[in-house]
């Protein structure tokens, strides 16, 4: 499967994403963890660029960047773990483009769908973890060290990036949960376990009953 973990600033998704591959792993699946942007060579020198730079880009060509790091992390790092039989986890993927430059920045949400089409890749189940914009807030501050330059924009940003995943999730139920993410760890990751768990028996019967349509 491919499981993708998407919020915004101060939702956990990193520390979530570690705790769901390591139960996975002593599940006895081999797993990839990865993130973007990221996850390959290019797409890391991308991210650099995109994070830690600060050129205020066009929104389509920050678009744009972000998708040529998506492409060759599908291409050189997803694609391969899956055809090995790899479960891959990863740390955002193509919602938070629309979140962050769609609702966040007002870029054009219609070229970043065309975009989206254009990667060939859908997860399998997209863990969506909501926090009140304040906890988040606080997260982020608590952390200590440099922020990035999406942490550094306005709190207005940051409810609008909310606000996007929200409706991202009640628009594509087919593969996103919502999952409320303002209590403590152990309590959000046992929440995406059951999430998880439950996905995978529903996928078990549905392949199931295709087989036995002898399809």
């Amino acid at each position: 499967m491919f499981i993708t973990l998407e919020g915004g600033e101060g939702a956990g998704k990193s520390t979530q994403a570690t705790l769901l591959a390591d139960a996975l792993s002593a599940r006895g699946h081999a797993v990839l963890r990865t993130r973007e942007p990221g996850g390959a060579a290019g797409a890391e020198l991308l991210r650099g660029i995109l994070l830690g730079g600060t050129i205020d880009w066009c929104d389509r060509a920050e678009t744009m960047l972000h998708f040529a790091a998506r492409v060759e992390h599908v291409e050189k790092t997803i694609r391969p773990a899956l055809a090995a039989g790899m479960w891959v986890v990863c740390d955002r993927f193509f919602d938070s483009t629309l979140a962050y430059q769609g609702y966040g920045q007002g870029a054009d949400r219609d070229f970043i769908s065309a975009l989206t089409g254009l990667v060939g890749l859908t997860p399998d189940l997209t863990l969506v973890l909501d926090v009140p914009d304040a906890v988040g807030s606080a997260r982020v501050s608590g952390r200590g060290g440099a922020s990035d330059r999406y942490e550094r924009l306005d709190p207005a940003f940051h409810m609008r990036v909310n606000a996007g995943f929200r409706s991202i999730a009640a628009g594509a139920p087919e593969r996103c949960v919502l999952v409320p993410a303002g209590d403590g760890v152990a309590a959000v990751h046992a929440a995406i376990m059951s999430v998880v768990d439950g996905w995978v028996t529903t996928l078990k019967h549905h392949r199931s009953d295709w087989n036995q349509s002898g399809r």
